[in-house]
């Protein structure tokens, strides 16, 4: 069997650790990366090294950022009366793209799974708990996903926030835009009635 040598190799291994990179992937990067230009890979490293060394989780919320707390964090014009609970950082890029949510985030950084041993102490769930505690907003939104391990999660966060007597919604799921009915599985279109709002 071919060996690579041992610097490919190590290379490898580096990336093979990340989600959805498996060996063959691993080999089509690696092989990308000796074809382009010195530059380009040069840049490569440099802008990983940057995202490493200056990126950080915003100490209010966990969204990313530059600076000690987020742009989101630091807007005056936003209703931090509102909190919106989300698994990642992603998911609050995909909420501000949408362009109609105006109040703060909650970064939880995962969600429940217990198949894989991580609970609510391994979230960013006290974090939540304090925040609500200090500055009582008028309604926290769960948007955790609608798989299973989300609905575990924003079941835990609403019996714990029911507990501080605060208003606790969660997102409606349902219908995609664009989509026909017959496409739909029987448990969305059962969350689309169920989650219906009055016009």
């Amino acid at each position: 069997m071919a060996q690579y040598p041992a610097e490919m190799q190590n290379a490898m291994d580096a990336l093979t650790a990340l989600p959805g990179i498996g060996p063959r992937s691993a080999q089509r990067i690696l092989f990308y990366l000796l074809r382009n230009s010195e530059v380009d890979t040069r840049r490569l490293i440099h802008s990983l090294g940057e995202l490493k060394s200056r990126i950080r989780f915003c100490s209010i919320c966990g969204n990313l950022t530059t600076h000690d707390s987020c742009r989101i964090c630091r807007d005056q014009y936003r209703d931090h009366g509102l909190i919106c609970v989300v698994e990642d950082p992603k998911d609050v890029i995909a909420l501000e793209a949408a362009g109609s949510y105006r109040g703060v985030y909650h970064v939880l950084m995962g969600k429940i799974i217990p198949l894989d041993e991580l609970g609510p102490d391994d979230l960013r769930i006290k974090e939540l708990m304090n925040r609500v505690k200090d500055i009582v907003p008028d309604e926290v939104i769960i948007a955790t996903g609608s798989d299973i391990d989300g609905e575990t999660t924003a079941l835990y966060l609403a019996r714990a926030l029911k507990s501080l007597e605060i208003k606790v919604t969660r997102i409606a799921t349902g219908i995609p835009v664009g989509s026909s009915l017959d496409f739909m599985d029987p448990a969305t279109l059962a969350r689309a009635i169920n989650g219906r709002q009055e016009y």
